[in-house]
């Protein structure tokens, strides 16, 4: 295998793909010579050509709606939004036409797109480009969400989107591009849509989790693990569709959890999955269902960025009382 950062993993998938169908297009803006804000497309043009990974104008929309058009003639688009805080830009191409294709058409037309773009915080960006719109995403139907935390998983993520016959909206966290890297295998695999993996097995705590928060939860994990708590943490990868099984086992293994975001408390999924424990394992809990999550503030400017995020301080503080309760 090889040692890979998430982006070297994100640009192998795709050309994985440019390499395995020739009807795989990769678009956005600045992707071509340039290749892309952070370089995750970085030589794609070169090696493929003009014709299939290629820069547009900057308008969102417009990107939206050529990649409905291609997707309809045949074309597996993988489009970027060069920050996911620009999605409102593009919203209705997403939300009203490319996630109800398959059901507006009856099952002849679908919409195989892929939208990959940048979130998160702990990198100092300017205002609209850290956003947590995640939660956008999971409330629309038609739509799948993926949000990988790994190298390993983002390959093998990214491929899978590719290869689905229905949109996916494909997160990048840019705290996690070149952090750190982990083995990645050279040929190609997939990763299953909606599964979810244990990080970390436990039998205390279950802390259900994605994205950056997936390695601050790591780190929680440990910290517990000195006072005697062993805690599971679970990765969702997916949060539509959400690995609901999964979560469930889990808690009913440990009789406790929290759920771990970035975004801020209104915002992002944790609140679907503490319902959705409720409702399915409320009688294996030995304690209330905790968040940890961002204030509900706007996203502050860099200067008190370090201060609004969640950090694994929080997940030990939640973990513990949940824990005693």
């Amino acid at each position: 295998m090889a040692q890979m950062t998430m982006i070297q993993a994100i640009t192998d998938a795709m050309r994985t793909e440019l390499k395995n169908n020739e009807n795989v297009l990769v678009f956005g803006e600045d992707v071509g010579q340039n290749g892309g804000v952070f370089r995750a497309t970085e030589g794609l043009q070169k090696e493929f050509g003009e014709d299939r990974v290629f820069d547009t104008p900057l308008a969102e929309s417009g990107i939206g709606g050529l990649a409905i058009g291609l997707g309809l003639t045949g074309f597996r688009p993988v489009m970027e939004i060069q920050f996911f805080g620009f999605v409102f830009e593009v919203f209705d191409s997403v939300a009203a036409q490319m996630a109800r294709m398959r059901y507006r058409s009856g099952g002849v037309y679908n919409s195989p797109v892929t939208i990959r773009s940048p979130f998160g915080g702990g990198v100092k960006t300017p205002e609209l480009h850290a956003d947590n719109l995640e939660g956008l995403m999971y409330q629309t139907p038609g739509i799948k969400v993926v949000i990988p935390a790994t190298p390993y998983d983002a390959k093998g993520l990214l491929i899978s989107a590719i290869r689905d016959n229905d949109p996916v909206v494909y997160l990048e966290h840019m705290k996690l591009y070149r952090s750190f890297r982990g083995e990645v295998p050279e040929e190609e695999y997939t990763i299953e849509i909606g599964k979810a993996d244990v990080k970390r097995e436990g039998k205390d705590v279950s802390i259900i989790t994605y994205g950056a928060m997936v390695h601050a939860s790591l780190k929680a994990a440990e910290e517990l693990e000195k006072d005697g708590i062993s805690a599971e943490v679970i990765d969702l990868r997916t949060i539509s569709p959400l690995d609901i099984d999964t979560i469930v086992a889990s808690v009913e293994k440990t009789g406790r959890a929290i759920v771990v975001q970035e975004a801020q408390k209104q915002a992002g999924i944790g609140a679907f999955v503490v319902a959705e424990i409720n409702d399915r394992a409320i009688l294996s809990l030995e304690a209330p269902v905790l968040r940890v999550t961002a204030p509900d503030t706007v996203f502050p400017f860099a200067s008190a960025e370090d201060v609004w995020l969640p950090d694994h301080r929080d997940i030990v503080e939640k973990a513990k009382k949940v824990y005693n309760f």
